[in-house]
This record gives structure tokens, sequence and C-alpha cells, in this order.
């Protein structure tokens, strides 16, 4: 059994209007255990809604439309948000997001924060046992943990923010844990600490999968084992790093990993190739491929026929032409 599965997932935003923007549609993957997933994409193409819907969080305007969201076989969709919050969130599937510096409240130090995640999810025990149960954790991701607990965030490095964040983050030993760029805004010394540390915690199983989102393309050749590029909502091609990096067959995926500047053998004469025009508008209907109308080498059936993703080699693609 997979740790984590997303089964022909679609979500929609409902506006005020009643109008349906599609945001996702139809995607699906599974993750074994000690896996790490990249998701890559330019902005708006849903990997926030995505994170949003593999967490069991259909916050209106958001809604989901179809398909299931699976934890070690336990599905979040039709739960109740106070069911969601009090037995997914953090014990099973956890959140590290982009800004550290806006997810902790300045006000307050940080032990209060971390046991702040502890008693909304009724973890037991007196408040030394709490607090050293904290300081272990902190302690582990490398902190001062007499230092860090009892400083405020403005008084904490970038890096410091960060791993606090990380700390907090995986406090209960998730399942899964989604990484919203986390790495952004950082310095590359402190990006290279920061990886290493997440594969630290995976490698002793303080949680068991990652999917880790980043628009630093060259950054997933150092993270992920697999990448799933998305495109308009929509999962166009998903395979090992290797090939999604080296070997794409896609045409956006061709396209996304020839924007990248990099030093890499085989790609050091790559030309990039250039797109013109935007990305469908998702709140009409859409007939036929979703990147038809930038692709570089469409043909004349793409605009009228849905393209179903399907096996090419030991990938998936989402274009009948891939070869």
């Amino acid at each position: 059994m997979s740790v984590f599965e997303v089964k022909d997932l679609s979500l929609h935003y409902l506006t005020r209007f009643g109008q349906k923007v599609h945001a996702v549609s139809g995607v699906s993957f599974a993750m074994e255990e000690g896996e790490i997933l990249g998701i890559a994409g330019e902005s708006g193409c849903g990997k926030t809604t995505l994170v949003s819907g593999c967490m069991g969080l259909f916050i209106p305007p958001l809604h989901p439309t179809s398909g299931d969201v699976l934890v070690g076989g336990e599905s979040l969709m039709n739960r109740t948000p106070e069911d969601i919050r009090e037995n997914v969130l953090a014990k099973k599937v956890s959140m590290i997001p982009q800004g550290a510096f806006n997810a902790l409240n300045p006000t307050r130090k940080l032990k209060n924060l971390a046991f702040d995640v502890l008693n909304s999810h009724k973890i037991s025990g007196t408040k030394k046992e709490l607090y050293q149960m904290v300081s272990d954790r902190f302690d582990l991701i490398g902190l001062d943990s007499k230092r860090i607990l009892n400083s405020y965030p403005i008084q904490m490095t970038a890096g410091e923010r960060q791993r606090s964040v990380i700390g907090i983050s995986t406090m209960l030993n998730p399942k899964m844990v989604i990484a919203d760029e986390p790495t952004s805004a950082l310095d590359v010394s402190t990006q290279k600490r920061i990886i290493k540390m997440i594969f630290d915690l995976l490698d002793k199983k303080i949680f068991s999968t990652m999917m880790f989102i980043t628009h630093e393309l060259p950054l997933l050749r150092h993270v992920a084992h697999r990448i799933a590029i998305m495109y308009a909502g929509e999962i166009v091609e998903i395979g090992t790093t290797e090939q999604i990096v080296f070997d794409g067959r896609h045409p956006y995926t061709k396209a996304l990993m020839s924007s990248t500047l990099s030093a890499e053998p085989g790609q050091k004469q790559q030309k990039p190739i250039a797109l013109e025009g935007a990305p469908p508008d998702l709140a009409k209907p859409i007939t036929g491929c979703r990147f038809a109308d930038r692709c570089p080498v469409a043909q004349d059936d793409c605009k009228d026929t849905n393209q179903e993703i399907r096996v090419v080699g030991e990938r998936q693609v989402r274009c009948k032409y891939a070869q």
C-alpha cells in the first residue's frame, strides 16, 4: 500500500457569481515510503490548490469536484474541517510554508508556538515532559534549543526561522510533509543546510514521504526522486528526476526545462524554447489539449481531442504524440 495516494483529484473554486474555476483536473499519483516528489510548473498552474487538496483543506471558495486523497489508505474526503484539523493536520499530513517569518507569530516566543501545536492535538504530558519533547526535536534539527525556544522570531536568522518551522511542522511525525518552496527566501549556503536537514529527517523516519514544490527547477535535480510537471491544472508529465530534467517528452516539459540556466552536462548547449500566448482560462470549458495553442509541435487534432495521460517508456505523459 502506498503511503500517500491521489486518485483522479479535481478541485474547483466557486466565484460569487456561481461560476466554477476548475483549478485542478484529474490529478493522480502515488508515493512510497522514503520518496520525495517534486512538483513544478509556472505560476497559476494549480500547485497551491493541489496542496490544499492534499491536506484535505477545502475552505470555500475551494471545493472538491471529484477524486480522492488517501494517507496510509485513509481518505481525507468528506470530513469536517474540525476533524481534519484535529486528526489529520500535523499528525498525518503537515506543511512547511514558503515564508517562515510570516508563519510565526512575532509577539510570541517559539516555545509557546510549539506548545500550541501539541495542545491543539491533545498531546498529553506535564509541562516539563512537553518541553523536553520540543527541546529534543529542536536539538535533532541542529538548533540550540535552549536559546531558540526562548527567542522571538525577530531574534533568529532566516535559516533558524526556516528550520524552526520545519521542526514544528514535523513535531508529531506525520506520514506526509508538503514543502511549499521552503528555500525560496534563503541564500545558497542556507538552502544546502535546509536540504540536508530534510534528508536527515527522512532517513530517521521523522516523516515518511515529502512533496517538494518549487520554482527553482535546478534545485529539484538534487532533491526529488521523481518530478511531476503541472500545466493549467493538469499533470502533463511525471517521471524520475533524470527523465524529466534530461529527457522530457511532453512539449511543455521541454520548454520549461530549457528555460533554466544550468551547468549540467547535456544542458549547457540547450537553447531556450520560446512559448507565445498564455495558459487557457480555467473558468471556461476547454476542448482538446490545454497546451495546444502554445505548443510548437501541435497537430491539427490536438485542439479537438482531449489528451489522456499515458505510459511512454517508464514515465507518464499527457500527449499522444510524445515518443
